[in-house]
């Protein structure tokens, strides 16, 4: 309690800061709103006039269309009727949407016809009153139309500021993957609501603190894992121990259930996806989708492709695909595309398991291809399909290469903002919107996400050494950085060692490696880029959903 004291106490000129944006914010809120009431019976008006001037609104008055539409300009609403002499009050609609379609219109009638209600509707307007309407009505309509984005925002940030001391005990108290999974969902959820917040830099640091805690809980757990997974494989109970669920384990907890239940399973492999990209695309797939279970796994390290995509379809550790499976294993110095053999991994799995179940593999790299994937999937009779989607890496690595992705992605909010738009505008909505009418189980997750890099730091290596920022694997490694973590004998964790004295060594939070030579141009360049490879909450506490199609 002492501790949570000493932070509020340190950090009381942030909040300071924040309540002087908040109130500005509030004057901006209650400036002089305008409304422009349209009625040809606007005498019998003015105790509703004289009701919202005593709230601060200030009121114009026209009692035909045509002398409304000289008035229109400036006006932050509109209150119409519907029934005028001259300009009906839907042709008086018409233009005011033609002049200024951004200001909202109330119809407020005595008619109850349908068909006014509909055409009214399409030409969009804001709200439909019915006479007589009493002022509490007027007045919830202006605080639903003009202030409810402002209303909403002060809103949630009263509840952010009540809930950011169990946020910080949240973080410093987490001891189990559980425990940590929440603070993702937790985060993410402040994150969305929050955006445009002037509160946002407190959730930034909330977030560096709790990848800073992170970082130290892998460090101390993440090779005591690995040991322990030995005996539970052998006994069959990783479910049931206190070891996180791991990309090795993701077919078997997640795809296999439910075709031992006779469902067909879509399964959506989207690479680079973080949680809050899920939350932001959520909204989309509940139109056809049911979530029928949302859960979180952490990604192995490295948080790449090559480990962590090929452990989630063969089922095993790296270094046990090298052992077991070596015509499958590319190794870091290789030409070869790191994930070119995922299809052949998954027959090895499901042979391993006696599995009889046939299987479609498609890899997605373009849009076109898509459209493909979705005529094959109408004819599929295989119970198992699996469709990876490359879209969320090819922008972050476009993030990082163009300057006009720089800019259209900058920060997160962007980054979810651009995932939201391909989302909605491409192909794969269209594949997982047939998928549910075919009556596939969706399964959606991914291999591991991606986290915005600040700060670079130095490191030493040899000319064999990988071109990822995030991790190194390399002989004699050096780097000074306290927040890095090394992991000095691979096999302990699952790991390839390339060479008898290789080690590894990953970066946390938001740092990025970068060699002496040129340092200063490559900490510029990849600064503010969305990399993945290393240990960060957004990398390695990922989603695993199942989803049912609606009926």
């Amino acid at each position: 309690m002492q501790e949570k004291f000493d932070f509020l106490r340190k950090n009381g000129t942030i909040f300071a800061h924040v309540r002087k944006k908040q109130y500005f914010c509030r004057r901006k809120r209650n400036h002089m709103n305008r409304i422009l009431w349209i009625d040809d019976e606007i005498d019998l008006l003015q105790p509703y006039i004289i009701y919202l001037t005593s709230k601060g609104y200030e009121v114009t008055t026209a009692s035909n269309g045509e002398d409304a539409l000289d008035l229109l300009s400036a006006q932050d609403i509109v209150f119409l009727d519907e029934n005028m002499p001259g300009m009906t009050g839907l042709e008086t609609l018409q233009e005011i949407k033609r002049l200024h379609p951004e200001v909202p219109v109330v119809m407020i009638t005595k008619s109850e016809e349908e068909h006014i209600m509909e055409q009214a509707i399409g030409e969009q307007i804001a709200d439909y009153l019915i006479k007589p309407v009493n002022p509490s009505q007027i007045l919830l309509c202006l605080k639903k139309h003009i202030h409810q984005q402002a209303i909403v925002t002060e809103h949630v940030q009263q509840n952010y500021r009540q809930e950011w001391s169990d946020i910080s005990y949240m973080i410093d108290t987490a001891t189990t993957f559980e425990e940590w999974a929440a603070i993702v969902r937790t985060l993410s959820k402040w994150d969305l609501e929050l955006e445009d917040s002037p509160m946002r830099s407190l959730i930034d640091d909330q977030r560096t603190q709790a990848n800073a805690a992170f970082a130290k809980w892998i460090a101390k757990n993440y090779e005591s894992w690995f040991e322990a997974r030995k005996s539970s494989i052998a006994q069959s109970s990783i479910a049931q121990s206190s070891i996180p669920l791991m990309s090795p384990d993701v077919m078997k907890h997640s795809v296999f259930p439910l075709l031992d239940k006779g469902e067909k399973v879509l399964l959506c492999v989207i690479d680079n996806f973080r949680y809050d990209q899920w939350k932001t695309i959520q909204p989309l797939l509940s139109e056809f989708y049911t979530v029928q279970n949302e859960e979180q796994y952490m990604s192995i390290l490295p948080t790449a492709t090559q480990y962590a995509r090929n452990a989630i379809f063969s089922g095993l550790l790296p270094l046990q695909i090298q052992e077991m499976y070596p015509q499958y294993w590319v190794e870091e110095g290789d030409e070869e595309s790191k994930n070119q053999y995922e299809k052949e991994l998954v027959q090895t799995l499901l042979d391993r398991y006696r599995r009889r179940e046939s299987f479609n593999y498609w890899k997605v790299n373009e849009s076109d291809f898509c459209e493909r994937v979705i005529a094959q999937l109408k004819g599929a009779q295989a119970p198992l399909n699996i469709v990876v989607l490359n879209f969320i890496d090819m922008l972050s690595h476009s993030r990082t290469e163009s300057k006009m992705m720089r800019e259209l992605a900058n920060d997160e909010s962007a980054y979810r903002s651009l995932t939201l738009s391909w989302f909605r505008h491409s192909p794969t909505y269209e594949l997982l919107r047939r998928a549910a009418e075919l009556g596939f189980t969706l399964v959606l997750t991914t291999d591991h996400g991606t986290t915005r890099v600040k700060n670079a730091v130095q490191i030493i290596a040899d000319k064999n050494t990988n071109t990822n920022i995030r991790y190194k694997v390399g002989k004699a490694l050096n780097c000074s950085s306290k927040n890095v973590m090394s992991i000095e004998q691979p096999k302990r964790v699952g790991l390839p060692c390339p060479n008898v004295s290789s080690s590894y060594a990953f970066c946390t939070g938001s740092d990025f490696f970068a060699y002496p030579n040129q340092f200063n141009y490559y900490a510029q360049y990849y600064r503010n880029t969305f990399q993945h490879g290393g240990i960060s909450l957004e990398e390695m506490i990922i989603p695993l959903v199942t989803l049912t199609p609606k009926k």
